[in-house]
């Protein structure tokens, strides 16, 4: 008997609800079939003109479409179905793709996924300087991320994910769309969007954005009002396509000689395994080895000491002195 699945995923495999590639046996039994159901399992760019696509056994792709449209050069069937488009895509980009797919007993499965293109030119970035505290109702100035570009390159599908007290678990807070930007320069991430002229900056004017703390860099506003980081304790860090780690910090307010929760010790252990962030001694970040963040305000920020290299420790940090916050320009050197 012929069965018909059908699929909707965004940045993750998502069932009706309920679907991960390790639970495609209770997958299928919630489609009334057997754990030899036909399933989906995957999708990812692997190059900038390449997609793959992964299945539970061997299929032949009876259809397949893209959104925006693109040209289809090859596809090569099997029980990952690699798809080969006829130009290199821009960096980044967000596609949905619509696939009918069959196995060879004719059970067919039909996938809605949406995938971000493949970017192979991310620049090299360090976070430069963060604001962990909201302005008062009157100046509406927001939290901050700044960056500086090391290297030439395009964001698209570069990820910033924040570890704060509010969450046990690592909250992807931005996901940027394809912009080119230029080594040395800088770029505001703001944590809340307060004011109805905070505009993205992805094309070349700079001045585009309102808002109270717009820079004369490039501006990126996350919706909403909710407080993102935290001064007493988080982690920040910057995720290619492959979950490697570009650049991170650590922040805690009281330096303790343990963590306060297990999520913060996990974080610590595995920003040290990607070679992102660790002690003076070289070895796993513990509170007292964090930037200590007690003193900060809207105004006195956690600034990079920018004549330094990236030691990835608490060496290359500071905390500015009062109204010295610099958001898209060089940091300040006065220091609280």
């Amino acid at each position: 008997m012929m069965k018909k699945i059908c699929f909707f995923l965004l940045g993750a495999c998502i069932a009706f609800g309920s679907c991960s590639t390790g639970d495609a046996a209770s997958a299928a039994q919630m489609f009334g079939g057997s754990s030899q159901a036909l399933l989906y399992l995957n999708c990812r760019a692997v190059s900038e003109d390449e997609i793959e696509f992964e299945f539970s056994r061997p299929v032949m792709v009876k259809s397949l479409n893209f959104e925006p449209a693109v040209e289809i050069a090859s596809i090569q069937n099997g029980k990952i179905a690699r798809i080969k488009l006829e130009e290199k895509t821009e960096p980044g980009m967000l596609f949905t793709a619509d696939l009918l797919a069959e196995d060879e007993k004719k059970n067919t499965i039909n996938v809605l996924v949406s995938f971000r293109s493949r970017n192979n030119r991310m620049p090299e970035l360090v976070i430069n300087e963060l604001c962990t505290e909201n302005g008062t109702s009157a100046n509406k100035k927001t939290e901050f991320i700044e960056f500086r570009m090391k290297s030439d390159g395009n964001l698209g599908a570069m990820r910033i994910v924040i570890l704060g007290n509010s969450s046990a678990s690592k909250q992807t807070i931005y996901e940027f769309l394809p912009c080119e930007v230029k080594r040395n320069e800088y770029l505001v991430l703001h944590l809340r969007t307060l004011e109805e002229t905070c505009k993205n900056e992805y094309g070349g004017n700079l001045l585009e954005s309102g808002g109270a703390n717009a820079s004369g860099a490039r501006d990126f506003w996350i919706p909403g009002s909710i407080k993102l980081i935290q001064r007493t304790t988080s982690a920040v860090y910057v995720l290619d396509q492959d979950d490697r780690v570009l650049d991170a910090v650590m922040i805690c307010e009281n330096p303790e000689a343990s963590w306060s929760k297990d999520y913060f010790t996990q974080a610590a252990e595995f920003l040290f395994s990607q070679g992102a962030w660790k002690s003076a001694d070289g070895g796993i970040c513990r509170p007292a080895d964090a930037v200590i963040s007690a003193g900060t305000t809207n105004t006195r920020t956690i600034c990079r000491d920018e004549t330094k290299a990236n030691s990835r420790t608490a060496a290359d940090w500071y905390i500015t002195a009062t109204s010295s916050a610099t958001p898209g320009g060089e940091n300040s050197d006065k220091r609280y």
